[in-house]
């Protein structure tokens, strides 16, 4: 059997953090398994779904490394659905309900007030062709309801229906299908839901496992039935904990809360988001992988805590820097010089321990090829002004920076800060930064001597 799954976003807005992590889990199990990794588009609601939110999403996801190796539309494939809805209805297990969602809504308040759980009470079922022509005489369209296995053949009288399932993520997990009420599987309006179109497509592309949020539980249940009443065998399922910020609170994808675009605009590297999606709220400590392949290495659904997934937005800036701290030039040389940095081996190396983002390179460049605000303490100003005459003779090397300040501590009586920091402040403008050792000849001698008073 060949591993295959899916991502299933609706192109309503961007994807944010959290929506990586369902992604990832799906991508990264594919690759672990040999398996294949199907993109698809859940976009049968015209009205919000968009093309240029499909273009994000697709952009996203290989920004982060996801690379699909299908990619589908539930739009393209409607006559799909009403050959499988037939099909149902045919079988008598999608049914046609007439009432308002006012209606529905005072019905389940006075269940509430009894005390009675806001199960529906399969009214639906019991009307007469008469009286479903009568509603539709009103103008009103029935929204189709699947009917539940959970009885012994009287839909009136259920009983206690168990559908269990071994969780990839969560060990055995069981739901009672007699606790839920029979899902609309096809609006008013006749567009069909999520679950039904979800349900068709993992059928025919042939899904073996579906790793996705626990908030999906309950709902997992009643997919299980779905695909056994149409003689389908249901994929292995996985619920993995949900990320949050530290506080608890979800991500909005209309909100744009940690959108993926705005986490690459803001300079982070791609592996730092997948590292700290994929590793919190695990048993695995959370730290920068360097590539995807290493990521799928470490991947381990079992891994995964049933407690909240938390993370605090900042843990990804530290993330960041440990990873451009290790880049060699190769894997940054284009995006310095698509900031007008020409770039090297000697500035690279020199700077990179002080940068969080590979973008922060610009300030060090600045301050090599100038202007620098040149900064001197009144306490400083004849020490700086010495300075200049025990500058080294020749061309300035990484050997310059110790000869200066040997000869100017001794003649000086300075050590320590009162050393280092004037010439750095006086050189760069800054109280710190790089090693001036690998700075100064990067500034190079004339730039030294005229920065010098």
């Amino acid at each position: 059997m060949t591993v295959t799954v899916r991502f299933a976003p609706s192109p309503t807005g961007h994807i944010h953090i959290g929506n990586s992590r369902p992604a990832l889990y799906n991508w990264l199990f594919a690759r672990k398994m040999g398996g294949q990794f199907i993109l698809r588009f859940d976009d049968t609601d015209t009205v919000r779904s968009k093309q240029e939110y499909a273009d994000s999403i697709e952009k996203d996801l290989r920004w982060l490394g996801i690379d699909p190796d299908r990619t589908e539309r539930q739009s393209d494939r409607l006559p799909t659905y009403d050959v499988a809805a037939q099909k149902l209805k045919d079988a008598g297990l999608l049914y046609p309900c007439y009432e308002t969602p006012e209606e529905l809504e005072r019905r389940r308040s006075r269940q509430r007030a009894l005390g009675r759980p806001p199960v529906y009470d399969r009214a639906g079922l019991q009307q007469s062709e008469e009286e479903r022509a009568a509603f539709e005489a009103e103008g009103r369209k029935p929204h189709w309801r699947f009917l539940l296995p959970n009885h012994d053949g009287d839909p009136f009288e259920t009983r206690r229906t168990d559908v269990a399932w071994s969780d990839l993520c969560r060990g055995d997990q069981a739901v009672d299908l007699a606790s839920m009420s029979d899902p609309v599987l096809i609006r008013a309006d006749g567009s069909y839901l999520y679950t039904f179109t979800s349900i068709v497509d993992d059928i025919e592309m042939g899904i073996t496992h579906i790793i996705r949020g626990e908030d999906h539980i309950s709902n997992t249940g009643v997919q299980i039935a779905i695909f056994e009443a149409m003689d389908a065998k249901p994929p292995v399922f996985g619920h993995h904990n949900l990320l949050t910020t530290r506080d608890g609170e979800g991500l909005s994808k209309r909100k744009g809360a940690l959108s993926i675009g705005s986490l690459r605009e803001a300079g982070l590297e791609p592996m730092a988001v997948a590292s700290l999606a994929v590793l919190t709220g695990t048993s695995q400590a959370v730290e920068p992988v360097p590539t995807m392949d290493a990521l799928v290495e470490k991947f381990d659904l079992t891994s995964v805590s049933r407690s909240a997934a938390k993370f605090d937005p900042d843990e990804l800036k530290g993330l960041n820097a440990r990873l451009v701290h290790d880049l060699p030039l190769d894997a940054v040389s284009e995006r310095l010089a698509a900031l007008g940095i020409e770039p090297s081996e000697a500035f690279w190396m020199a700077v990179r321990g002080n940068c969080e983002t590979v973008d922060d390179a610009l300030t060090y460049w600045q301050i090599i090829t100038g202007p620098v605000e040149s900064r001197i303490e009144d306490e400083d100003r004849d020490f700086v002004a010495q300075a200049r005459a025990f500058l080294p003779e020749g061309d300035i090397t990484e050997e310059s920076w110790g000869a200066w300040t040997s000869a100017l501590k001794a003649e000086t009586g300075r050590k320590g800060r009162g050393l280092f920091m004037p010439l750095r402040r006086v050189l760069t403008g800054m109280d710190h930064g790089p090693d001036m050792k690998a700075m100064l000849p990067l500034i190079g001698k004339q730039k030294i001597l005229d920065r010098l008073p």
